[in-house]
């Protein structure tokens, strides 16, 4: 996976809003996803976005977040639930309210990870998301 060539400091990813690491965290897991598949497989591009949409969605990621939860450190829980529970802007049109707030979460420890320049803890936390 590729790495931030300009990384923040902890402190200034932590006083960014929790739904803009999530952002970052979206693009980081979708393009981890994406990369696994055409890897991995050798499906065109229409069966490629099936795949990714089912994992990269909110569902998936709360699934995959029950598996990765407890190998959080401290200041990953606290990403976490600063992301599930900040307001968003938008709803989920294919999730239930609790696993939206959930992804948002996992997003925003990614996003997190990838902007503090911590490429390799993101590896070992989505090595269990390559068995979807």
């Amino acid at each position: 996976m590729f790495k931030n060539t300009q990384p923040i400091t902890e402190a200034q990813a932590r006083n960014l809003n929790p739904v803009v690491l999530a952002y970052v965290g979206d693009a980081v897991y979708s393009l981890y996803v994406r990369e696994n598949l055409v890897i991995t497989t050798d499906f065109k591009t229409g069966q490629l976005q099936k795949l990714s949409s089912g994992i990269v969605s909110a569902h998936g990621q709360s699934e995959l977040l029950d598996r990765i939860m407890p190998l959080f450190t401290e200041d990953e829980n606290d990403v976490f639930r600063r992301g599930r529970n900040a307001k968003k802007g938008t709803k989920s049109k294919n999730a239930s309210v609790g696993e939206y707030n959930r992804s948002t979460g996992f997003e925003a420890v990614l996003g997190y990870l990838y902007l503090t320049g911590n490429s390799e803890r993101i590896e070992f936390l989505l090595k269990d998301s390559d068995e979807n």
